[in-house]
């Protein structure tokens, strides 16, 4: 061919070859070839697969007897005849499931860490696997003001476990994933980020410290079940639904729950901490004197109670109190409720203000001792009594002139038989109730006269 058909031919060949080259590369990008080599056992599906069967469901399981008849309309006099007269079949009842979650912390012993709200006023407990074996549980310990259970099972084999995390390094965004029973979906996984630390949660008769916040969902169901980390180890209890908020939940950090539950294994309550100090509101004329900055409150500390922990970190009578444990103390109401948060033997952070600048002690609380609860019974109540061999209950021996109790009538010979939901059946009963309330501002007792009782609301 000669050369100058030959270029002619080759410029109607180059537009046609480019134009197919390029509804090739449109193909290609509409209907891509499977992808090769992309790995999608990620992190969190390995943590999910490693720790998932540790994860429980806990039920509350109510047996109900019912009428032969059960199921058939008829007038409600013929179901109270036939309710009254023909003896139900034993075989006829049914169960009814509160549904909620745990999780295995020890597989040896059998132990399960869930919530109080999801055990507490549970008739027969059932724990339920991922495999669907069921086993009967006991609670083992309990402690409301942390909203934190143990349950116990009995299992010849061990079960799995899951690995404790460290909740003190957190870090907002990192990836969390909870796994609970959300309205009885059993073993369901969710994900998120950590979205805030040290939050506060107030409810109707309470302030919750320190929780984790997350965007990974958490519904009804899902209280008690882990919260983890990438890693699968567990950092969080999932515990509440922000009610008036989607895409909010909260987590109890676990390592404020270790020391809860080392108190619940060994006790089956959780020992409150004592720091022996008596503190008072501050008012502006100290914080002027003590030249103490604008916008930073505090409690003046009153007494130092001798040999107590805080003592022996270092605390004058006299100094203010800016913090304990890293949280803002403004007022009297908020030092017991953070006090009432922290077990016997945790070591904890105080933030003081003296000459003029801020001091950071630290000390380490400890079981109220023994030998001064009569004291501090005589103290809060105004009161000392005594046991009675025919009662049950403690007798008033003294009631302390000006003392609440003495202005309302309170006398020698008067029976205490509860204190809030705590029954006082001996003086034994009343000295730990007292040691468990001395951090509260008041307690609902009572209080026998005769033949009569009464409840009363006593200031302490």
């Amino acid at each position: 061919m000669p050369i100058t058909k030959r270029k002619k031919a080759a410029r109607r060949f180059l537009p046609a070859a480019l134009m197919a080259a390029l509804w090739l590369l449109a193909l290609a990008t509409l209907f891509p070839a499977p992808a090769a080599g992309f790995d999608r056992e990620t992190p969190v599906v390995r943590a999910v697969r490693a720790y998932g069967p540790a994860v429980v469901n806990v039920g509350s399981r109510q047996e109900v007897r019912r009428s032969p008849f059960h199921g058939f309309r008829m007038d409600p006099f013929f179901d109270r005849f036939f309710r009254d007269f023909f003896e139900p079949d034993p075989r006829e009842r049914y169960e009814r499931a509160n549904l909620g979650s745990g999780v295995i912390i020890d597989g040896d012993g059998g132990l399960i860490l869930t919530n109080a709200h999801v055990a507490a006023g549970a008739g027969a407990i059932i724990v339920t696997l991922q495999d669907e074996r069921e086993f009967d549980a006991r609670i083992a310990g309990m402690d409301a003001a942390s909203d934190l259970a143990l349950l116990q099972i009995d299992t010849e084999q061990p079960l799995p476990e899951m690995k404790m995390g460290d909740s003190n390094d957190l870090m907002i965004g990192e990836t969390v994933i909870a796994i609970g029973n959300p309205f009885g979906f059993s073993h369901t996984v969710t994900t998120g980020v950590v979205s805030a630390v040290n939050r506060s949660i107030r409810t109707e008769d309470r302030v919750y410290h320190n929780f984790i916040q997350t965007d990974a969902s958490i519904n009804p169901g899902n209280s008690g079940g882990p919260l983890l980390d990438i890693n699968g180890e567990l950092i969080g209890i999932n515990t509440a639904i922000y009610a008036k908020a989607q895409g909010i939940g909260f987590a109890i950090p676990i390592n404020s729950a270790k020391r809860i539950i080392a108190d619940l294994i060994e006790y089956g309550e959780v020992i409150p901490g004592w720091l022996g100090l008596i503190v008072q509101e501050l008012d502006f004329r100290v914080a002027r004197y003590m030249n103490l900055p604008r916008g930073i409150g505090g409690v003046v500390v009153k007494t130092v109670e001798t040999g107590g922990p805080a003592e022996k970190a270092g605390i004058r009578s006299g100094d203010i109190l800016l913090t304990v444990k890293g949280r803002p103390v403004a007022s009297v109401p908020d030092y017991r409720v953070i006090l009432r948060s922290i077990p016997s033997g945790e070591t904890v952070g105080l933030t003081v203000w003296r000459d003029g600048e801020k001091k950071t002690l630290q000390a380490r609380t400890a079981v109220f001792p023994a030998d001064r609860i009569d004291e501090l019974a005589f103290q809060l109540f105004g009161i000392r009594a005594k046991d009675h061999p025919k009662i049950r209950g403690i007798v008033i021996s003294q009631v302390k002139p000006g003392s609440h109790l003495a202005e309302i009538g309170v006398r020698p010979g008067d029976v205490i038989r509860a204190i809030d939901d705590a029954p006082v059946e001996g003086m034994a009963d009343f000295k730990k109730t007292v040691v468990k309330y001395r951090n509260r501002s008041s307690a609902v007792v009572l209080l026998q006269r005769k033949d009569r009782a009464y409840y009363i609301t006593v200031n302490l």
